[in-house]
C-alpha cells in the first residue's frame, strides 16, 4: 500500500470505530416489524405491563454507557466529559447524572483507578449514569436535538472532530446498558452543583483526573428469569435505614431492561448481571462507616441471640446463579435535580 493508501485506511477505521461510539444511544429501525418494537421498547413506560407480571414498578428510568478507555488517558477522556456542550439539566425528566470512575480499595481508606491492562478488563473502566424520571423522558432526550448537541451532531467539523477524539481516548465503541429503577431511595441534596445552560463548569487540564465527588457501591446479581419475582420481593420486604445514615445519598435496584434498542447494545448472556444494587455515598468513608454499623447488620440478616439460631437453622435459599460481585467506582461531575434522585 502507497502512504496515501494507508492514511485513508487508517481514517476509514477511525470513522467506523467511532460512529458507533457517538450513536450508541440512537435508536435503530431497518424494517416495520422493528419500528413497532423499538417504540414499544423505548417510547412507552411499561410499568402497569410489569406489574401484571408481577415484577416490581420502575420508579426511574436509568442510562448507562461504559466505556473501555486506553491506558493512561483517564483525564483526557474525564476533560472530554467536563468541556462537552450539553444541556442536560434543563431537561424534562432529568433526575441525576454522574461520571463514574472504577477503582480498587485500598486498605488504608483510599481508591486506586482501576483502568485494567487490556482491552477485556479496561471494559466499563469509565461509566456515565443518568437518572431519567421516566424511560419516555429518556427516549425524548435521545431523539431530540440536545442528544445531537452533547455528541457533537451539530455540524460535520462537529461530528467527526467527536469520533476521531473517541479513536485516540478509547479502546472501542461503548456498551450501553439500560435499567429500570426501583425501590429508589433519596435524600434531598444539601446543595446542588452549579451548572451553567444545563452543565457543569469545572477545570479540567487533561492531565489530572477530576476531583471525586462521590463514591458508588454497586453489587452484580446473576438472577435467572424464573426467580426474578422472588427476588424483588425479598429486596422490597427487607428493612433499610440507609436514610438514616450520614453521606447516604441514593439508593436503587437497576433491573436490566434488556429489550432497549440503539447502536451499540448486544443482546444479554450469562456474563451480564440481570439486577445491580446500587448506593450512592458522599464518599468512601460513609460507605465504610455504614458497612460498619448497626444498619448494614439490619438490612443484611445479621442478628443477634436467638434469633441468629434460627436464622442459621433455615438460611434463605439464593436466588441467583452464581455469586454477586461487588464494584467500586468514584464519581465526578455530579449533576442533580432539586429532589435528588
Amino acid at each position: 500500500l502507497t502512504l496515501s493508501d494507508q492514511m485513508m485506511k487508517i481514517i476509514f477505521l477511525v470513522l467506523a470505530a467511532t460512529l458507533a461510539s457517538v450513536q450508541a444511544f440512537a435508536p435503530v429501525v431497518t424494517s416495520h416489524h422493528q419500528l413497532a418494537t423499538a417504540l414499544r421498547a423505548s417510547s412507552v413506560d411499561t410499568s402497569t405491563q410489569t406489574t401484571e407480571k408481577g415484577l416490581l414498578k420502575r420508579d426511574r428510568y436509568v442510562a448507562t454507557n461504559r466505556f473501555a478507555v486506553r491506558q493512561g488517558k483517564a483525564a483526557k477522556f474525564e476533560q472530554r466529559w467536563a468541556t462537552r456542550k450539553s444541556r442536560l439539566a434543563t431537561l424534562p425528566g432529568f433526575q441525576y447524572f454522574h461520571l463514574m470512575r472504577r477503582v480498587t480499595l485500598q486498605e488504608d481508606g483510599t481508591c486506586v483507578y482501576d483502568e485494567g491492562t487490556d482491552e477485556a478488563s479496561a471494559q466499563g473502566n469509565m461509566v456515565s449514569f443518568t437518572v431519567w424520571n421516566k424511560k419516555s423522558d429518556f427516549s425524548n432526550w435521545r431523539s431530540g436535538e440536545a442528544f445531537k448537541e452533547a455528541h457533537g451532531g451539530t455540524s460535520i467539523g462537529a461530528f467527526l472532530s467527536t469520533m476521531v477524539n473517541s479513536a485516540l481516548v478509547l479502546r472501542g465503541p461503548p456498551r450501553p446498558a439500560f435499567y429500570d429503577g426501583l425501590l429508589v431511595q433519596s435524600v434531598v441534596p444539601d446543595q446542588i452543583p452549579e451548572t451553567v445552560d444545563g452543565w457543569r463548569q469545572v477545570e479540567a487540564d487533561g492531565v489530572n483526573t477530576l476531583p471525586t465527588e462521590c463514591f458508588i457501591a454497586p453489587n452484580q446479581f446473576f438472577v435467572p428469569p424464573e426467580n426474578a419475582v422472588a427476588f424483588e420481593q425479598r429486596w422490597a420486604n427487607r428493612e433499610s435505614k440507609l436514610k438514616e445514615c450520614d453521606g447516604f445519598v441514593a439508593f436503587s435496584m437497576l433491573r436490566r431492561d434488556g429489550q432497549a434498542k440503539g447502536h451499540g447494545t448486544v443482546e444479554m448472556d450469562a456474563s451480564e448481571p440481570t439486577y445491580v444494587s446500587t448506593t450512592i455515598w458522599k464518599d468512601r468513608a460513609s460507605f465504610e462507616a455504614w458497612k460498619g454499623g448497626s444498619a448494614f447488620q439490619q438490612a443484611h440478616g445479621q442478628k443477634k441471640d436467638d434469633d441468629k439460631k434460627e436464622a442459621a437453622a433455615q438460611p434463605p435459599a439464593p436466588l441467583w446463579s452464581r455469586p454477586p460481585q461487588p464494584v467500586f467506582y468514584e464519581g465526578v461531575l455530579v449533576i442533580s435535580s432539586e429532589q435528588g434522585v
